[in-house]
């Protein structure tokens, strides 16, 4: 079922540009209200309740707000792994252990990531993983998903993948954000579920 060819990638474009441009309306007001109530959602969820584990992802600016997530799950006991760029964009991990165990960091001329100031864990701790938080811009009715194109959570997938690993692979997102068609490409994979303020799709 995927698009294969310039015109997946350019639709992907086309599609980001969009729904970056609605999110950068968005008031400080609704992605704090929205955070709220992803979190409650998806602490409900009997895979997050389950989890010993859980990869997740300290958000930026407008995305879909995840520290009071990351608060809740750390005081159920979870252990909360946190991604740290690497200079191949590829993902290395530490663990979360609270909002002051964040460091600013600027990667050339992006925007500034909040990543774990401490041990680095390497890149195939995320494997360890029972639940893993994939930050993205939309969904679809498969379960593809929309990420900002830097290829980063491809990795991740892929090394997963490799590793014979079935971790709940959950999205994040505001209502707007389930579309109808997200141009795919063959290394795509499907997510297993999305969670918005009003609700949890599942799609396997």
């Amino acid at each position: 079922m995927s698009d294969i060819g310039p015109e997946s990638a350019a639709g992907k474009r086309t599609l980001r540009r969009a729904l970056l441009a609605t999110r950068n309306g968005l008031t400080a007001d609704d992605v704090r209200e929205s955070a709220v109530a992803l979190a409650a959602r998806t602490l409900a969820l009997p895979e997050v309740a389950g989890a010993r584990t859980v990869a997740a992802y300290v958000s930026v600016g407008a995305e879909p707000g995840t520290l009071a997530l990351l608060d809740a799950l750390r005081a159920r006991g979870v252990r909360v792994l946190l991604p740290a760029l690497l200079p191949d964009n590829d993902l290395d991990w530490g663990e979360y252990a609270g909002e002051g165990s964040l460091a600013r960091v600027r990667h050339g001329g992006r925007t500034a990531l909040s990543e774990p100031a401490g041990e680095r864990l390497g890149p195939d701790a995320v494997t360890g993983a029972d639940v893993v938080l994939l930050p993205g811009l939309a969904v679809d009715g498969r379960g593809l998903r929309l990420g900002r194109g830097g290829g980063s959570y491809d990795r991740v997938l892929a090394r997963l993948e490799r590793a014979g690993t079935r971790p709940a692979l959950l999205v994040l997102l505001y209502d707007g954000e389930v579309v109808a068609h997200v141009p795919g490409e063959p290394h795509d994979r499907p997510v297993d579920a999305v969670v918005t303020p009003s609700g949890t799709r599942r799609f396997r």
